[in-house]
């Protein structure tokens, strides 16, 4: 009689995220994927690959699941969480820090919680891992770049028109070096990109060159201004043309985003 560990073998679409008790915004989860093999998983299209190995317990109720990571920035880690297995829908909640097991298919604000749907990707394409960093595309960058360098926490932010949770913004981090972005939320990677920036314009304008994530390879423009202790970035969506003030639009997919340096 198959296992649920059978039934979960092939790939999965994240459908749904939910981390810290706040929606996440579909466009940083389109492509993201994971990949059963045997005892084995991979994730795929939030950054950089992740894998590990699966452990499910179906006796428990609600069932457990154990995601130890042998690869990727989380190595050594090891997620403990519960799952729920319909037909071609799966539902896990995870713990993304520390040794408590969630009890319910819910998160709230500093549990660190995430709540994910995924569907079984029927046409099962075969994951496209990330290049290594010598096969990215090189961003010329200009001298100002390095002032943008180092670790940031998110102060506050604006994402497609909607306020993030104060609780939420402040697990957003920002890490800058040598032209190049990356943007978790706990041990999600939100967006990676490189960059670069223009000082001489008014305001100072900054272009993302998308490396990874839902939308790899697509370009924003955005404006920014930096003091060295705080930085506010405003960028339009993929296709929009640049802001040109640190006002929130009515209406429309853009991010403002305030950060101050850790």
């Amino acid at each position: 009689m198959p296992q649920d560990l059978d039934r979960l073998q092939g790939v999965w679409l994240v459908t749904s995220l939910e981390l810290d008790g706040q929606t996440m915004p579909e466009s940083l989860h389109a492509q993201a994927r994971i990949t059963i093999t045997g005892n084995r998983f991979q994730t795929t299209g939030m950054g950089p690959v992740y894998e590990g190995t699966l452990r499910l317990d179906a006796t428990q109720s609600p069932a457990h699941l154990d995601m130890h990571f042998n690869a990727g920035p989380e190595t050594g880690n090891t997620n403990l969480g519960i799952y729920e297995l319909n037909g071609a829908t799966w539902r896990l909640c995870l713990a993304t820090r520390g040794k408590t097991r969630p009890s319910a298919f819910a998160t709230a604000p500093s549990t660190g919680f995430a709540l994910e749907t995924l569907t079984r990707d029927s046409a099962n394409p075969t994951p496209q891992p990330k290049a290594p960093p010598s096969a990215r595309s090189a961003a010329r960058t200009t001298p100002s770049s390095s002032a943008l360098d180092g670790h940031w926490t998110m102060v506050s932010g604006i994402v497609d028109g909607k306020p993030m949770d104060p609780t939420m913004a402040q697990l957003v981090k920002r890490l800058t070096r040598d032209g190049h972005t990356t943007i978790t939320a706990g041990p999600q990677i939100m967006l990676e990109f490189d960059f670069t920036t223009d000082p001489a314009t008014t305001p100072k304008s900054i272009n993302y060159s998308h490396t990874a994530g839902p939308i790899k390879g697509k370009t924003q423009l955005g404006i920014y201004e930096c003091d060295g202790s705080q930085l506010r970035v405003h960028m339009a969506a993929v296709g929009a043309p640049r802001p040109t003030s640190f006002t929130a639009p009515p209406e429309g997919r853009f991010s403002l985003t305030f950060w101050k340096r850790d």
